[in-house]
């Protein structure tokens, strides 16, 4: 049998199923939507019968920021937030695979191209041939002779099974020319800009012409069109940047397990139980019948030839003459969604039934509230609907003119309900709701109530939002606002003209659903063994709403014109090494390209070392040009320049176009429920990314000014991982260097290395440095050589050295992994939980990821927990003392304010005080350093 690995890009495949659904919806008689499972998994099972694998794995995104992120603010901002349905039907498909024992293959911090980009290139070394099962285009890059796009057929068209040439007669250009392709045209589904006016016939007809992107830019002059030559050089930094947000990484830090992704018998017993719950009786019968026949055929090949024959030459049968996909059959025989839930929804037309339902509410221990407005930006966002319900079916619903002093006028009569200390006020997403109420001058006091930051607690790692909450916890579907307004774009209507009669029954079902989701989350939390849970949740989650709102209402004042004389700086800087690089490498070449560099460097220059990717061209990424680093002058320039061009495009440029031009300052918005952790994540703009490990980057920091009058503060905890690890060891040797006060990494290095304190240099420190905070993420032999630039056996000698002198470490991180694996999930210092049900994975490289969260995830939940806390105390404590200043800002271990002069002493006592006192860590001092300036950086 032919050795074959089919890799399924799980997302690409669950969008196409529920769209093909959603005129006709498939449900069970609970309400649950199977759509998107059901053909996802029926398009699995085909292309699995067709091309019989021997291995299989099905990749998803993490939903958390990629490394893209990082390089451009903007990507995929304008993406539509996955449609709920579809969101809730995830963790089933996540329990269909796990039983079918089909690996799920995911990586934090990169999405699911780049995990299959990587495992299919490992796989093609091992002359492994793959197939790629995905309707999209990005994956062409990847085509090789031993790599294969699958690409899905429709109504319009049939299966395709594209190798090298196959792409290049589809696209019209080589796999190599992808990534450049997209680069040019850019790529609205990601929101990749690409170069502006180019669009894709200019595109393709450009890569006619030329081999790459960066070719094309260093021969503009050769371009006749004078539109298209002008728009290439003024905007080849943001065509370059695109290229590199299109290409699919093949260099995640994840390793081919082939045995792991074997086909092997399923979990029948587990399997029966999901496919009985989601009522799948034809999916049933095809999986015991002929899924379990092919199963017993694959395995007994892995037995009787656990060496196969490997092959290069196209293995699999052709669907051609236009005749129709077998995928194309799946989408038919659909039950019509039929939801039946009785409810009572009312409109409070008058102002005499406005003042009895507050008359009514007042009388409530708690009540459920929601609002609609007319945008999801709060700036921009007029209210339109309030809805009010305490009591499962029942809700009622206030609208609101468009004139904007009768809405102050009509919210007014309610600011009772939401000013009452006895009444706990409910919602879900409830800061947002309390952000529109502000607008109105209305501020919701406690006690309030989160649903999505109860969830949250519950399970940090699923989706939070209240559709997907709905059908999870009660079989229920709500109407969809895709239903009023349609989808976005310049046809999407505002909330404001929707037909009252269905914007009554949608805003009324959102609080009626929240207030069951309540009621259900409470039950939970009232169980004695989630006490811990829900102390995190009322004493830190809670709280810090209002903490965050108002950080969020402040904003941050920019400094626009140091930006735009910074970014002329870097843009002289940048040319002058770029005249640098031309001499020391003896000709002039597109510095950009990847490919022209590569010879420059390995074959002009004689650089050695030189390693091609599987496209032919040199790698000259980030880790390969860090390791020839001392091999030749051009090398550390050639570092410079690309620091330089991701300065000015990625920060320098982008930070005066997200200025409020109202409040003249930038307003973040904090996510409290994303991260897996406890940590808080900043969006749009994030500016938890600014910056700082060099001394160019931390100079963008110096456009994050105070007002006149007033000064930056910013107060940040020192090494409060590390303390966190030495209280949850109580390692004796790291509590000691800790107690005197001493630098701690000094104190590692003299241990490992066997030197006195006054001896270490510092390369022993800098190393030392690395182990400290490389132990906290479970950090590998592999990895601490590839990060200090050593060999394997040197970083095995260091960690060896390490553990022995601080035993408390290796023992605590020993029995983290095995707690976690006894319990299911790691726990912080105050309980908050990360659940790893990977810890158990039969796949190595899965499991060892989840016995790294087991180690890291007390350490970084406490350290969050902690600042959490402070920042709740200092809140209140600035509050109390009628003190104006403010905090503006949390970056990871670091809270930075913005205060009166007159306040400074004040301030600075209060600061230093609320932090240290958050979360005593035992045996262990907390230690905050604080600094004032007129700038952010100057703080430091």
């Amino acid at each position: 049998m032919k050795t074959k690995l089919l890799l399924i890009d799980a997302y690409a495949l669950l969008y196409r199923s529920h769209f093909a659904f959603s005129k006709n919806p498939r449900t069970t008689s609970t309400g649950i939507n199977t759509s998107s499972i059901f053909g996802f998994t029926n398009s699995l099972l085909e292309v699995v019968f067709r091309y019989e694998p021997q291995y299989l794995g099905v990749a998803f995104d993490t939903g958390e920021p990629s490394v893209r992120h990082e390089a451009f603010f903007a990507y995929k901002a304008h993406r539509q937030a996955m449609p709920e349905e579809l969101a809730a039907a995830i963790p089933y498909c996540h329990e269909l695979l796990e039983a079918l024992k089909i690996p799920i293959l995911s990586m934090a911090g990169y999405e699911a191209d780049d995990v299959i980009g990587t495992i299919a290139t490992q796989a093609a070394h091992q002359n492994i041939t793959v197939l790629m099962f995905t309707p999209d285009k990005d994956y062409a890059q990847l085509v090789n002779d031993h790599i294969f796009w699958l690409r899905p057929g429709n109504k319009d068209r049939p299966e395709e099974l594209l190798d090298r040439d196959a792409v290049k007669e589809k696209l019209g250009i080589s796999p190599e020319q992808v990534a450049d392709w997209l680069g040019l045209r850019g790529d609205a589904s990601d929101n990749i800009p690409g170069v502006p006016k180019i669009g894709e016939k200019t595109a393709l007809e450009l890569l006619q012409q030329f081999q790459n992107l960066e070719e094309i830019i260093q021969n503009t002059h050769r371009i006749t069109k004078k539109s298209v030559r002008e728009t290439l050089e003024t905007n080849a930094d943001l065509g370059i940047l695109s290229k590199k947000l299109a290409t699919i990484l093949i260099d995640v830090p994840v390793t081919l397990d082939l045995p792991a992704l074997a086909i092997c018998d399923p979990d029948w017993q587990r399997l029966k139980a999901i496919l009985t719950q989601l009522e799948f009786k034809t999916l049933s019968a095809r999986l015991t019948g002929k899924y379990a026949n092919f199963v017993k055929t694959i395995t007994s090949s892995h037995t009787n030839n656990p060496n196969p024959t490997l092959f290069s030459a196209l293995p699999f049968p052709a669907i051609q003459n236009g005749t129709s996909s077998p995928q194309q059959e799946l989408f038919s025989n659909t039950e019509k969604n039929i939801l039946n839930y009785p409810h009572q929804y009312f409109l409070c037309s008058t102002e005499s039934e406005c003042e009895k339902l507050v008359e009514q509410a007042l009388q409530q221990p708690l009540f459920c509230f929601d609002t609609e407005t007319t945008s999801l930006n709060i700036a921009e966002a007029e209210l339109v609907a309030l809805t009010i319900s305490f009591e499962a079916g029942k809700a009622y619903c206030i609208l609101f003119p468009a004139d904007d002093s009768q809405t102050r006028k009509k919210i007014e009569l309610f600011r009772k309900i939401f000013t009452n200390p006895n009444c706990l006020k409910i919602a879900q997403n409830i800061s947002y709701d309390m952000h529109i109420l502000q607008k109105y001058g209305i501020n919701v006091c406690q006690p309030f109530y989160d649903t999505m930051l109860a969830h949250y607690i519950l399970d940090s790692d699923s989706k939070h939002n209240m559709d997907f909450l709905s059908q999870k916890y009660l079989s229920y579907i709500p109407v969809s606002i895709e239903s009023l307004i349609g989808k976005k774009g310049k046809k999407q209507l505002s909330m404001r003209h929707v037909e009252t009669h269905k914007l009554v029954e949608y805003a009324c079902e959102d609080a009626d659903v929240t207030l069951q989701l309540y009621h259900k989350f409470e039950e939970q939390f009232n169980l004695p063994e989630l006490h811990a849970p829900k102390y995190i949740l009322e004493n830190i989650e809670l709280p810090l709403v209002p903490v965050l709102n108002d950080m969020e209402s402040t904003g941050i004042k920019i400094d626009i014109s140091f930006l735009q004389a910074y970014s002329a700086e870097l843009a002289a800087e940048s040319s002058v090494l770029e005249q640098t690089i031309y001499e020391l490498a003896g000709e002039q070449f597109n510095i950009s390209s990847p490919k022209q560099l590569g010879v420059v460097l390995f074959e002009k220059l004689g650089i050695a070392s030189g390693k091609k990717t599987p496209t032919g061209q040199y790698s000259t990424d980030e880790e390969v040009m860090q390791q020839l680093l001392g091999s030749h002058p051009i090398v550390e320039k050639l570092l410079d320049y690309r620091e330089l061009i991701k300065l000015r495009s990625t920060y320098v440029d982008a930070l005066p176009m997200l200025v409020n031009s109202r409040t003249g300052r930038v307003h973040t918005t904090y996510n409290q429920a994303v991260t897996s952790t406890g940590r808080l994540s900043s969006q749009n703009p994030n500016l938890q990314n600014i910056p700082i490990r060099t001394l160019r980057g931390k100079e963008i920091r110096k456009a994050f000014i105070a007002e006149k009058g007033c000064k930056l503060m910013a107060a940040d905890y020192s090494q409060i991982e590390l303390r966190i690890m030495a209280a949850l060891s109580q390692d004796s040797n790291m509590i000691v260097a800790f107690a005197k006060h001493a630098d701690i990494h000094t104190e590692t290095a003299a241990k490992v290395f066997g030197v006195p304190p006054e001896q270490v240099n510092a390369e022993m420190r800098r190393k030392a440095k690395t182990i400290n905070f490389g132990i906290i993420y479970g950090i590998t032999p592999f990895g601490l050589a590839q990060r200090l630039t050593i060999k394997k056996s040197e970083a095995q000698a260091i960690i060896d050295a390490y553990f022995e002198q601080f035993p408390g470490i290796k023992k605590y991180m020993l029995s983290s992994i095995e707690r976690t694996r006894v319990s299911g999930y790691a726990e912080t210092m105050l309980g908050r939980r990360r659940y790893l049900k990977d810890i158990h994975s039969a796949n190595a490289t899965i499991r060892g990821f989840a016995e790294r969260n087991a180690i890291n995830a007390p350490i970084q939940g406490s350290a969050a927990d902690m600042i959490k806390l402070a920042m709740i105390n200092l809140h209140k404590a600035l509050i109390k003392n009628n003190l104006k200043s403010k905090i503006i800002l949390q970056v990871h271990d670091e809270l930075l304010l913005e205060i009166p002069e007159t306040e400074i002493e004040i301030v600075k006592q209060i600061a230093e005080k609320t932090m240290v006192e958050a979360m005593p860590l035992p045996n262990v001092p907390v230690e905050v350093s604080v600094g004032i300036a007129n700038n952010w950086l100057d703080a430091h």
